[in-house]
């Protein structure tokens, strides 16, 4: 763990918080679709990703789910990290996309490096940042494209996260992912299909060019 550590957080991480986290964390290997938070609960760790990729939904008062962003190697949820030092509960939930590898940080630590460490508190203040520019991206998104175009956007960012031009995903889950209908989703990705975007095959879709 603490090479991987190295590895990935060097840019960011002093040798002696390195050697912090390789000392309280708690490795934790996960498959795929395995949730991670979940909405209502409260946070004890902090992920660090190490390989993998984790996506983050929220959820209506129907059970409805929108998904907000993706976590990739190397980077960490700002939504945890809002909820330790608030000590308030989740409103968002992290599933893993793909089996993925974390390093679960005690949450009570976050802030005590915060104070201690520079490289901690520079990696949490640009997590915010690029979570923040997400989060608009994804309001944008709803506000001025159309589905056609969030649908598009959806597939690539998919298969760059799973570094796979296979898309497992069924039109039901997509649908669930985009608050919109399965039946909309699926008349859409024959479209696609029709203008040699993507190709439809029985238990997945092959993304040619989006």
């Amino acid at each position: 763990m603490k090479q991987e550590l190295r590895e990935i957080y060097s840019t960011y991480f002093e040798p002696a918080l390195i050697d912090e986290i390789v000392e309280v964390g708690r490795l934790v290997s996960l498959g795929e679709n395995e949730i991670i938070m979940n909405i209502g609960s409260y946070i004890r760790s902090i992920p660090l990703l190490l390989s993998g990729a984790i996506k983050v939904l929220r959820e209506d008062d129907d059970g409805d789910e929108l998904l907000l962003y993706y976590l990739e190697r190397g980077e960490t949820c700002s939504v945890t990290t809002a909820c330790c030092l608030g000590q308030t509960k989740s409103e968002i939930m992290a599933v893993t996309e793909t089996p993925s590898q974390l390093v679960m940080v005690p949450a009570q630590k976050m802030e005590e490096w915060m104070g201690k460490y520079t490289g901690w508190r520079k990696f949490i203040m640009e997590s915010y940042h690029n979570r923040l520019n997400e989060l608009l991206q994804t309001v944008d998104s709803i506000a001025f494209k159309n589905l056609d175009q969030r649908l598009v956007d959806y597939l690539k960012k998919k298969s760059e996260v799973t570094n796979d031009i296979y898309l497992q995903s069924t039109h039901q889950e997509i649908a669930m992912d985009l608050h919109t209908s399965r039946v909309v989703v699926s008349r859409l990705l024959k479209k696609l299909e029709k203008l040699g975007k993507l190709e439809l095959q029985r238990n997945h879709i092959k993304i040619i060019d989006l």
